[in-house]
């Protein structure tokens, strides 16, 4: 039995959505090649990432909250687990020094699109979540999903009002970098290419209930409950394994021998993965709180959380690490040929290439 203990009485453990949506006071705005992004910078001079001033130190607490009462660690996968990104630095310089940006570009262009789709996670709120845990949830970051962490988390990918979130961030870093190398069509085609393209019309309904439904893996917990955390594990071991994409695209957008803008798309992509921090804990807390609950089913009867979040959690990982890796390889070898497609040079340039790494055609 879990041992719980009171949580320390200076927490403040309940938010307003208002409290979690705010932002932090700047004294300048972040502009990147002429996009107004959110965030801004302090009177000293520091990034401010946005709806910040009151979701860090909420996070904080339902942390130390969920640590007093249950005394059980946090959700985590160390780094160690996932692969490094493909292409590595070493290729993905040697593809600039040889004059073939557009693999590189496509790669830019994939991952702000795939940020942009996170802002689905806040059509995914479930009503009355305290109905489906036989605990008490309230002062959590469960509790708080609907009430303000789900819609932060998409404003801060797909933007809010005037203010650009990471999707169109990553977009301008690609175009400071590439001195703007791809125009609004080309864009649409090169997404298309790579299976991205939102196509036509309205999804059906019963569709995506069929989908859900067969997605499902604990048919007497609400449907909805289960889609939701399943996304946010997905999410979540997104936003882990991201950590070698910032990493790659520091690195690789701060060479000014290769690329424009004397660093500002490298410093770009290192205030978005500030951004992302919060993202990571929140879900991170969130799930573990679940976990350390029990599930009320439609009967009535409970299955503990450690069942539900840890069945799905290993299913997630397993993909994660599997088909999906798999997918982000295939798509950027098929970039990379289509790049070379008609080049007197192409096996020898994709010989080189290939030798830089450890992953082969």
């Amino acid at each position: 039995m879990v041992t719980r203990t009171l949580a320390p009485v200076s927490l403040q453990l309940e938010y307003t959505p208002e409290e979690l949506l705010a932002d932090d006071p700047v004294v300048e705005p972040l502009v990147v090649g002429g996009v107004r992004c959110h965030g801004g910078f302090d009177e000293d001079g520091r990034y401010r990432s946005p709806r910040t001033r009151h979701r860090a130190p909420a996070i904080a607490a339902w942390q130390a909250n969920h640590a007093a009462q249950f005394g059980m660690p946090l959700l985590d996968v160390p780094l160690g687990t996932w692969p490094p990104n493909y292409p590595n630095v070493a290729q993905a310089k040697f593809l600039l020094r040889e004059g073939v940006r557009a693999p590189i570009i496509s790669t830019l262009t994939r991952i702000g699109t795939v940020e942009g789709f996170g802002a689905m996670i806040r059509y995914s709120a479930v009503p009355d979540i305290q109905s489906h845990f036989a605990e008490d949830v309230r002062g959590t970051a469960t509790a708080h999903l609907d009430a303000g962490l789900l819609e932060a988390h998409a404003r801060d990918e797909a933007g809010f009002e005037d203010a650009a979130g990471h999707r169109d961030m990553w977009f301008a870093a690609r175009d400071v970098a590439f001195e703007n190398p791809v125009t609004a069509d080309q864009t649409a085609l090169m997404l298309t290419r790579m299976g991205l393209s939102s196509g036509g019309g309205a999804p059906d309904p019963a569709v995506i209930r069929a989908q859900m439904e067969a997605a499902r893996r604990f048919p007497a917990i609400d449907l909805g409950l289960e889609m939701l955390i399943q996304r946010m594990i997905r999410i979540l071991l997104i936003e882990i394994s991201a950590f070698y994409v910032f990493a790659w695209a520091e690195e690789v957008l701060a060479d000014p021998d290769l690329t424009a803008g004397e660093g500002a798309a490298a410093d770009l992509v290192g205030y978005i993965r500030q951004d992302e921090t919060p993202h990571v804990d929140y879900l991170r807390t969130a799930l573990t709180e679940m976990r350390d609950r029990a599930f009320v089913t439609d009967t009535g009867a409970t299955v503990p959380g450690t069942r539900v979040v840890g069945t799905l959690w290993d299913e997630a990982l397993q993909e994660s690490l599997g088909v999906r890796r798999d997918e982000g390889v295939r798509l950027t070898l098929r970039e990379i040929d289509h790049a070379l497609e008609g080049s007197p040079r192409a096996a020898d340039l994709l010989d080189e290439f290939h030798s830089l790494g450890d992953v082969r055609s």
